[in-house]
């Protein structure tokens, strides 16, 4: 395992996130023995697992102290959440996580995160996105250092992990003598992204009679490159949307130009089905002048314009 962490300085501080599962504990030992002193470890408890959940919690409270690092943790009642924003499980968590990551971020005034994603969740991401839908942003997948701005917060999310494959975590936790905390919902097959993992890879893989995760990564990273060079050619859009400029615009470029402004308006996880719906509002006969978006929000063409409303926004 040899992830590449010359961009970063060691003397500087960071947020870690930490679950308690392999990746992020790999994670943390690996930093804490190149010389990151200065880490801040972030756990936020999803209330999904009980007592499990809670003793999730007290793991990386002790794994923390061990190193002497600081830590900060937080509980969120992840299905209540979903269910009022109408989320899916999965996407109510992240956004929790982001939010919560966010929000320490400012308070400790540490704008940069580490994460422990690895290669096998680019190539699940990937997947995931393209039978979702996607287009090339998100089949870009994640990216070894990227910025976001959560309410109005800019964290840079740094992934050191994405050439790293879980086999190779694996073998770096037997080396090491590692303990973690292995999530049982992870062994299961309900959620679609285990489903992925456990069933839908093996499935395509025994069917090209080869292995496919290196390929599909390496597509992701292509992928990425080219989103990367596109993002550069697309101004950023403003709260709302002109309908006269974006009816000059070719269809891809209507397309990228809606999904950045989706994403700027923090509308979650915006997908084909979502870009689509808000060009519905462009022809000249169009019937409708409002249409539904996830977490309770609607885009509406009024006067040339086109913006966003509903009670995500409220707490915008």
């Amino acid at each position: 395992m040899n992830p590449d962490l010359t961009p970063y300085d060691p003397s500087q501080r960071y947020l870690i996130g930490v679950s308690g599962g392999k990746d992020s504990v790999t994670l943390l030992h690996f930093l804490v023995s190149l010389g990151y002193r200065k880490l801040i470890v972030c756990h936020l408890d999803h209330s999904l697992r009980g007592r499990a959940s809670r003793t999730d919690a007290t793991f990386v409270a002790r794994l923390a102290k061990h190193y002497k690092l600081p830590i900060v943790t937080a509980r969120v009642d992840v299905a209540s959440l979903a269910k009022e924003k109408r989320l899916s499980i999965e996407t109510a968590a992240r956004e929790a996580r982001y939010k919560f990551f966010a929000h320490t971020a400012k308070k400790r005034k540490c704008p940069a995160l580490f994460l422990a994603h690895q290669a096998d969740d680019q190539v699940e991401t990937f997947l995931f996105n393209l039978f979702r839908g996607s287009g090339a942003s998100g089949l870009g997948a994640m990216r070894p250092d990227s910025l976001r701005k959560i309410d109005g917060q800019p964290l840079r999310i740094l992934r050191p992990l994405l050439d790293v494959w879980r086999s190779d975590i694996d073998t770096y936790i037997t080396t090491h003598h590692l303990k973690f905390r292995d999530d049982a919902t992870n062994a299961g097959t309900i959620p679609l992204r285990n489903r992925m993992r456990h069933e839908i890879i093996p499935a395509l893989e025994k069917w090209f009679g080869r292995e496919i995760r290196k390929s599909v990564r390496r597509t992701a990273e292509i992928l990425a490159g080219e989103n990367n060079w596109l993002e550069s050619l697309t101004l950023p859009p403003s709260s709302e949307l002109s309908v006269a400029a974006l009816r000059k615009m070719p269809v891809a470029q209507q397309r990228r130009v809606i999904h950045a402004w989706l994403k700027l308006m923090r509308v979650s996880n915006p997908g084909f089905v979502e870009v689509e719906s808000v060009r519905s509002l462009l022809p000249l006969s169009a019937k409708a002048a409002k249409i539904n978006l996830p977490g309770n929000l609607h885009a509406r063409r009024k006067s040339g314009k086109i913006f966003l409303q509903g009670h995500s926004l409220a707490g915008a």
